[in-house]
């Protein structure tokens, strides 16, 4: 592993982060479990982040995807038809709730996002956008200029005029105490005064995570976001979803996040899990916004025959298996016992979560955030047998959201070992 690790270091640049002291090769996995290079078995409570959404080697995308190679056509680009494309489109149009609506197929999230940014500011016709504080969007130009978290920005040159609104920032002094009603309230009325003072003319939209991803799980009261569309619905300013973390189902109690918030926004951006581990995103929109660019465009490889075969089998499973309910009920005896067990354990600031969606916050004895211990307690996991992952605006927050299909049997033995870690920092 250490020749592998030095030859990693040598060819890969020194930004592109590994998790651990020792970092491990996975090279297996069955379920909801992989193996590492050294034969160790990990309970995944990362998956991929958030990619390997229904587990390791399942039989339906493993069949699809094996039918598909058979064919010889791995690729033919967007100039053609192709029948896999149009049946998710399909299925995705029809989940989203958007009137009228139309997918189009990217890479990643980050792709998605840019695509959903150019419908917005080509409609609007204005390069002003509104965003959240502490958000991520990818690592592209036009989305780190949305993205506000300065660990994730590299400079503060953009494409886009932004202007950054409160909404999942309810630890600042100012906010904390309140209710959610008092929170949604307070954010209102500084959107309100951003839109009267920070922007000049149009917005074109807001772009929004349900659930903050890289900010560590934090998220907006439900409501807010319908409080905020009610505000910009008055100026035509469109509402942009970001849902490559929490869409499908994860939340538990929505299958597209934004739906917590009673919301039907323009656009909604997706990727991640869809494919269960093959490279897939896109933007599904009302149709007059898809349909309104003016110049040619295609993606060469969007909607590639593999990933779609890959993506239409994994939302078929989702849907056959109701894996919403099972992210509900897993997540439930996750959450329920973390906080049950945070009044004992002076390490942990915070609990949250929805669905299969949860992170704990480390803090110092003063209450300070403290991603010394954050990097104790994946040091922990590790050794312990799970694995988790990272985020939040200081490095402190632990965050995991494990494969939709979780057992409630392994639900209890990932809490136990996550209780056990928290333990013995």
């Amino acid at each position: 592993m250490s020749d592998l690790l030095a030859r990693h270091r040598a060819v890969m640049p020194n930004w592109l982060a590994l998790y651990y002291n020792e970092p491990i090769e996975i090279v297996g996995g069955k379920g909801n479990r992989v193996v590492d290079a050294s034969g160790k078995s990990y309970l995944d409570f990362f998956a991929g982040i958030l990619t390997n959404m229904i587990g390791y080697d399942v039989a339906e995308v493993r069949d699809a995807v094996e039918r598909q190679i058979a064919t010889g056509v791995v690729h033919t680009s967007t100039v053609y038809l192709l029948r896999g494309q149009v049946e998710l489109a399909e299925k995705i149009a029809r989940l989203s709730g958007i009137p009228d609506a139309k997918v189009f197929f990217t890479n990643s999230g980050t792709e998605a996002n840019e695509t959903a940014l150019l419908l917005a500011t080509y409609a609007r016709k204005t390069d002003q956008i509104l965003a959240m504080r502490q958000s991520y969007h990818g690592r592209s130009f036009g989305t780190v200029a949305v993205t506000s978290n300065r660990s994730w920005k590299n400079n503060s040159l953009s494409p886009l005029n932004v202007h950054f609104l409160h909404g999942a920032d309810r630890h600042l002094s100012q906010f904390r105490g309140m209710t959610d009603e008092q929170y949604i309230a307070a954010c209102v009325e500084d959107l309100k005064h951003v839109l009267v003072t920070a922007v000049g003319g149009d917005v074109a939209a807001i772009i929004a995570e349900p659930i903050q991803g890289v900010g560590g799980f934090t998220m907006a009261p439900d409501g807010l976001f319908r409080a905020y569309q009610e505000v910009l619905s008055e100026q035509g300013i469109l509402f942009i979803s970001d849902e490559v973390q929490t869409g499908w189902g994860r939340t538990g109690s929505a299958f597209f996040g934004i739906q917590n918030h009673g919301v039907t926004p323009d656009m909604m951006t997706f990727a991640k899990g869809l494919g269960n581990g093959f490279a897939v995103g896109g933007v599904v929109a009302r149709g007059d916004l898809m349909d309104q660019l003016h110049a040619v465009g295609l993606a060469t490889f969007g909607g590639n025959p593999v990933s779609m075969a890959a993506a239409n089998a994994t939302l078929d499973y989702v849907l056959d298996h109701d894996l919403q309910a099972n992210a509900a009920k897993t997540g439930a005896i996750i959450i329920d016992g973390l906080r049950e067990a945070a009044p004992r354990l002076p390490v942990v600031g915070d609990v949250r979560g929805k669905g299969l969606m949860f992170a704990v916050e480390l803090v110092n004895p003063d209450g300070t955030p403290s991603p010394e211990l954050a990097a104790k307690f994946m040091e922990e996991t590790k050794k312990l047998g799970l694995l988790a992952g990272k985020g939040g605006l200081y490095g402190h927050t632990i965050r995991m959201a494990p494969p939709l299909t979780l057992t409630e049997e392994e639900a209890r033995e990932g809490l136990g070992i996550i209780v056990t870690a928290l333990e013995n920092l």
